[in-house]
């Protein structure tokens, strides 16, 4: 339940930057994977195509941050660290 939770909330976030932005799609999202977030690039880009499917954000290029820091207090998250967004 804690990748579904982590995912919910990434994609609140990549949903309401791109309504912010007037959107008509996001092409693209940089992640920082935490640590301790159970997630490596393929796994996150499973979960974020289930996801992201009949949203804006689907189909958009991906790009993942991995930290091996368990230390890092963000280690068990993950962090939106940029989005780019077209336009209608």
């Amino acid at each position: 339940m804690h990748e579904a939770s982590l995912m919910n909330d990434l994609m609140d976030k990549v949903l309401k930057v791109a309504e912010e932005n007037e959107a008509g799609r996001v092409s693209g999202i940089t992640v920082w994977l935490g640590a301790l977030s159970h997630m490596s690039p393929g796994h996150f880009a499973e979960h974020y195509e289930e996801s992201s499917r009949g949203t804006i954000a689907e189909g958009a290029a991906l790009h993942c941050e991995t930290s091996d820091d368990i230390h890092d207090p963000n280690a068990q998250d993950i962090l939106l660290k940029n989005i780019e967004v077209e336009s209608d």
